[in-house]
């Protein structure tokens, strides 16, 4: 008897994967002709798509991802290149980068543009180094310190990440972008930790302070207090519970509100009441680590629960902080920025990186299509926002 095959709808898939350097070279070596009669020397043509470029766009999109990313920094490349046979210099690499930054710094501007329009704002910042800050600091200055600023703004239905590198702390930074808003607009609602210099009284903003970082201080003590610390954390993880199912149902931020309002609101009258206990019969030492985190949730309390007084109100800072990561990645491998432009150079690259993984954009290629337009980019950078990449490429 003789059977018939059929095509199965789900086709057998195999993956191959072979290494390969990060930049790879390719060598073209063309024939030339020489005319005896004029003495004309002739070279064929390049193929089309090598253009007249040594760097192709994508080889800048790499180093800009594999640095500014990953935290590669470009002496580590320069080796694995080496070592690959496909050299390719830190030097050359920061001109590549240093040139495309300038390419790509209205794409920027434009981005921080509608960052200033955000509904709500997160700020935070780390310290980072900066060489030439250290050897030109004034030893009667008042400010010391170099940090990184990350700002995160949600616009819309998009994600935005900023960052800025300098001697100014994280409301200041966050003064500047605010500068950017247009005038009639309600005043956006701020995120931050509750330290000073994340505010500002230049402008208005709806101020939320991080649930996160109260419910951190808990955590640290829980060894000397365990059955009070265990109590806290129990309380707050109904409130972390409470806002899993409404992202899970996908609620408005007015559905939200309600919600938190109905779930969370007891929640917050329980913990406000237990720890206002605790300090005002004595039952715990002021001065003792229970005691001073809880005065600094009780002192903050309103901050913290802004999401059960305001619509769209978070309950922390995470998402900043994370964003912060590319920083602090950067710090831990490369140590520091030798020189201020070198730093606005890793903040515009970080900044296009970390919004396109908000958008669940690829950042090499988006880089790459970014570079590849660079002419229409420069007149009209708002086409080119990471959530308009073309996903098809």
């Amino acid at each position: 008897a003789k059977g018939k095959l059929y095509v199965l709808s789900m086709p057998s898939v195999t993956v191959h994967v072979k290494g390969q350097a990060p930049l790879k070279a390719t060598v073209y070596e063309r024939t030339r002709l020489r005319c005896n009669l004029c003495g004309e020397i002739l070279t064929p043509a390049l193929p089309i798509e090598v253009g007249d470029k040594k760097h192709d766009e994508s080889a800048a999109a790499m180093v800009a991802v594999l640095k500014y990313g990953c935290g590669m920094p470009l002496k580590r490349l320069e080796k694995l290149q080496a070592g690959l046979k496909n050299p390719v210099p830190a030097s050359t690499q920061w001109d590549i980068l240093n040139a495309s930054a300038i390419t790509l710094s209205p794409v920027l501007d434009a981005l921080m543009n509608q960052a200033a329009q955000g509904e709500l704002i997160h700020n935070d910042d780390t310290t980072m180094r900066v060489l030439s800050f250290v050897k030109e600091q004034d030893p009667e200055g008042r400010r010391k310190g170099v940090f990184t600023t990350g700002l995160v703004s949600r616009w819309q239905d998009h994600t935005i990440a900023l960052f800025r590198t300098g001697d100014r702390h994280a409301g200041e930074n966050l003064t500047d972008l605010m500068a950017r808003r247009k005038t009639g607009l309600a005043p956006p609602i701020q995120m931050c930790d509750a330290l000073s210099r994340n505010a500002s009284k230049d402008f208005a903003t709806i101020m939320a302070n991080c649930l996160a970082h109260a419910r951190r201080q808990f955590v640290e003590i829980i060894d000397c207090f365990p059955e009070e610390c265990a109590h806290v954390i129990e309380q707050l993880g109904k409130v972390y519970h409470h806002e899993a199912i409404a992202k899970d149902l996908r609620m408005s931020a007015e559905e939200r509100l309600a919600y938190h309002r109905q779930h969370s609101g007891p929640v917050r009258e329980d913990v406000q009441a237990w720890c206002t206990r605790q300090i005002d019969e004595k039952i715990v030492e002021p001065n003792s680590g229970l005691g001073k985190a809880i005065n600094y949730m009780l002192k903050r309390w309103e901050k913290m629960t802004r999401f059960i007084e305001v619509a769209g109100a978070p309950l922390d800072n995470n998402i900043c902080e994370r964003a912060l990561k590319y920083a602090i990645l950067h710090r831990k491998n490369a140590l520091f920025y030798k020189t201020q432009r070198g730093a606005q150079v890793g903040d515009l690259f970080m900044s296009l990186i970390h919004t396109c993984q908000l958008a669940g954009v690829n950042p090499l290629d988006y880089l790459t299509w970014l570079l590849r337009n660079a002419a229409h980019l420069a007149t009209a950078p708002e086409e080119y926002l990471p959530w308009k990449h073309p996903r098809d490429g």
